[in-house]
């Protein structure tokens, strides 16, 4: 196998596994009934589908990794930073996806309903912050960070969620924000 080729199939094996592994949580491959579609909306097919609004919050982890280990691992070659992100990325798509968490998000965020990301969400998720982190690469920072706030700004705007009120409302919720963001 071509040296170049290694990471990529690295980066892929570890994707395999985070899917892997939700399967054995006892994920759902698909949506009800194998229905598979590009857009999953606010409600029932949200984090069902391959991409929905929480899409941009996985580029944004991408943008996030890519300068976190750009700072602490800049020795690092490139290929090896990108897999210990998708090796983060997948953890979290793990971690998310486990009973404890769900539970987290229905008491703590606007997300009443919420059971869970099909693994095909969880495999795009994936994939979208390995998009990021390629795109973080190689533009500069002012456009990163253009693109950043472009991400966050426009799911704020249109379902009143992005990354920062996710994170927030996870690690301390706040009763104000949640009437907020449930457009009371």
């Amino acid at each position: 196998m071509k040296k170049p080729l290694r990471p990529v199939l690295a980066t892929l094996l570890v994707i395999a596994g985070a899917a892997a592994i939700l399967w054995l949580m006892g994920r759902p491959l698909l949506y009800k009934g194998g229905l598979i579609e590009l857009w999953g909306p606010v409600g029932p097919k949200q984090s069902q589908m391959l991409f929905d609004w929480y899409t941009a919050s996985h580029i944004v982890h991408g943008f996030l990794f890519y300068a976190i280990l750009h700072l602490v691992a800049k020795r690092w070659k490139p290929e090896s930073r990108l897999l210990a992100a998708t090796a983060v990325e997948s953890a979290w798509e793990i971690v998310e996806n486990s009973p404890v968490i769900i539970d987290r998000y229905r008491e703590a965020t606007i997300a009443l309903g919420y059971t869970g990301d099909s693994i095909l969400n969880s495999v795009s998720d994936i994939v979208v912050m390995v998009v990021g982190f390629l795109v973080a690469r190689k533009v500069p920072v002012w456009a990163s960070v253009m693109i950043v706030l472009v991400l966050e700004l426009v799911p704020l705007a249109i379902i009143r969620d992005n990354l920062t009120l996710n994170v927030w409302m996870l690690l301390a919720p706040n009763d104000a924000l949640r009437s907020w963001q449930a457009g009371a």
